[in-house]
């Protein structure tokens, strides 16, 4: 018995590794109040997306549904068991190493579209009323979709290093003549 939890263990532990590339590193954000800040910068010193078909719009939309799921919960979940083995050991590899790697540009199942012509600003308070009301959140978190449970130092960690690993595709936008 002890053997087979062993490999079982070890093969989620390999599967998870792949998704741990080392971008979107945590010192990117090593607060919640510097995230909020370098979220409310973009009003004043706006990005371009590079190498995602979202605009910054849509991935402010993403960041904020990320957040307002951890409390409302998520639309769709992964099936128990990912949750519990593959989902909660990939977490451990982004935690351990304080950075996340996920496809920048699939949505969260079961969410609402993103409204690519939805204004900056709107996006931007939606993500920053987000990110207020779960610092003061209380309440029961509600599971990750792929991790599974986590506590609120664990779910503030993920959200950081979610924004942290979107902020990696993040330009200076420039000049056009």
């Amino acid at each position: 018995m002890d053997r087979r939890r062993a490999l079982k263990t070890s093969t989620v532990l390999l599967a998870a590794t792949p998704l741990a590339a080392c971008t979107g590193r945590l010192e990117t954000f090593t607060s919640w109040k510097q995230a909020q800040q370098a979220v409310l910068d973009l009003l004043f010193n706006e990005k371009v997306v590079q190498g995602n078909p979202w605009n910054l719009s849509q991935v402010m939309q993403h960041l904020a549904q990320s957040i307002e799921f951890s409390m409302q919960g998520f639309p769709a979940l992964k099936g128990a068991w990912f949750r519990s083995s593959v989902g909660s050991a990939a977490f451990a590899v982004f935690n351990a190493r304080g950075a996340m790697s996920h496809s920048l540009d699939e949505p969260i199942p079961g969410a609402p579209a993103l409204d690519a012509s939805q204004a900056l600003k709107t996006s931007v308070n939606r993500l920053l009323a987000a990110m207020d009301a779960f610092a003061q959140f209380n309440g029961t978190l509600r599971p990750h979709f792929a991790y599974g449970e986590l506590t609120k130092p664990q779910y503030e960690r993920a959200h950081l290093m979610h924004l942290a690993n979107h902020w990696t595709q993040f330009h200076a936008k420039t000049a056009t003549a």
